[in-house]
């Protein structure tokens, strides 16, 4: 028995030494090639863990001319150290980024440069678990570099913890057209403090609520909203008027069926990707857990009033948006815009004008759906009056007149004609 141990530790001794040289062999090749990423991986806690270059690239890959054969790695070789961060992960709505993109229609007629890499759509929807045939599509493509969603907040090769909680982890994906969260965010009270105290004019123990600490709490890596990511929700409200607004913007998804308002294949592609809330008791769960947060800094009723408030300008906005689908739909209905080729329905489809070279009124609809719209939703909960009003709700009234506008005059020269 004891020549077994002894015979099993040789063995491990010796792997352990062998492990090290391929490992030295690396960082001296790559230094001269690479410089920076092998600085960064020095300080980084891996370094401090003795996880090198092989743990997580392999070990086929020798010489310059192979380099192909260096395994990149994906979310389960992290998963392989980190287990309970990736099922967190998994449970949350990052995972499933890339899936949402490639799940709309005109994501398949872009530019590919833009939607895989790092240089488009694809720059921040690599954040989620690509299935085995998207990968096998990629690298037949020659993308093979954005494979992990984990470094999208731990960048290569640090995989800094600290990093991935400053709120300018956040800022990559979260600013621009439709997620203009960190923008939000910054220019709003939370971030103002927060600013305040990075700069030392304001006491370290002072709050300064950051996207982490509201969405990603305690270190979780699960991260869902009540309202979800389009401010749409099932089931359908009580009051007559939004449910019939939520209904017409339903059909402008294409979730409804525009004519019989009968539920399409693509609600069932919503369901899969946890886009939405589906349930009242799932939409109180995350609510109820925002709450909890809210209430570190302030008190239950005035939360619970600020939620209410939120609840009530999109009832307001999905009125306006409800209304300029209608104008536009009508136009379709009366043959004065011809129905888009790709579409079955004649009726506005956001999943595919928007880039497809629709109508000027039809990309004002979009605009008015996907960016002030949003500015309303994103702006109201993130407390910054900015964003809600005047790019939010000044906005959107002016594109719903500019709408009207147009419609008349189309109709006007539809009738000439």
């Amino acid at each position: 028995m004891r020549r077994i141990f002894l015979l099993l530790m040789g063995i491990f001794f010796l792997s352990g030494i062998s492990h090290a040289q391929d490992a030295e062999k690396c960082i001296s090749c790559h230094q001269k090639i690479t410089p920076k990423i092998v600085s960064d991986w020095k300080i980084s806690r891996h370094a401090e863990s003795d996880v090198s270059c092989i743990d997580c690239h392999g070990s086929k890959h020798k010489t310059m001319k192979d380099y192909s054969l260096a395994r990149l790695p994906d979310e389960l070789v992290c998963a392989e150290c980190h287990q309970d961060q990736y099922d967190q992960f998994m449970k949350g709505k990052h995972s499933l980024g890339w899936k949402a993109m490639m799940a709309l229609p005109v994501s398949h007629m872009e530019p590919v440069e833009l939607i895989q890499e790092s240089r488009g759509c694809g720059g921040c929807h690599t954040m989620g678990i690509k299935p085995k045939k998207d990968r096998q599509m990629l690298k037949k493509m020659g993308f093979r570099y954005e494979v992990n969603s984990c470094d999208e907040c731990h960048t290569r090769h640090t995989f800094s913890k600290k990093e991935a909680l400053d709120p300018q982890a956040c800022q990559k994906c979260h600013m621009g057209f439709d997620h203009p969260q960190w923008e939000i965010w910054s220019s709003s009270k939370h971030g103002e403090r927060y600013m305040a105290r990075s700069r030392g004019n304001l006491s370290k123990r002072a709050s300064a609520p950051t996207c982490q600490f509201c969405h990603l709490p305690n270190g979780t890596h699960t991260n869902r909203t009540a309202w979800g990511f389009f401010a749409l929700r099932l089931p359908l409200p009580k009051d007559k008027q939004w449910k019939e607004d939520r209904i017409t913007i339903l059909k402008a998804l294409g979730v409804l069926d525009p004519h019989t308002g009968k539920p399409t294949e693509r609600l069932n592609v919503v369901k899969s990707l946890d886009m939405v809330r589906l349930t009242e008791e799932d939409f109180q769960k995350e609510r109820e857990r925002l709450i909890k947060r809210c209430t570190y800094c302030h008190s239950e009723q005035y939360v619970r009033k600020q939620l209410e408030l939120g609840d009530r300008m999109i009832r307001k906005a999905d009125h306006l948006m409800a209304e300029a689908i209608r104008i536009v739909a009508g136009l379709y209905r009366d043959g004065i815009l011809k129905k888009p080729k790709h579409y079955k329905y004649a009726y506005p489809d956001f999943l595919y004008f928007y880039r497809t070279g629709g109508s000027h009124i039809d990309q004002l609809l979009f605009k008015m759906f996907m960016k002030d719209r949003m500015r309303i939703y994103e702006g109201i909960f993130h407390g910054n009056p900015d964003y809600a009003y005047w790019y939010g709700w000044a906005a959107m009234t002016k594109d719903l007149a500019e709408i009207k506008e147009i419609a008349k005059i189309l109709r006007a020269t539809h009738k000439k004609e």
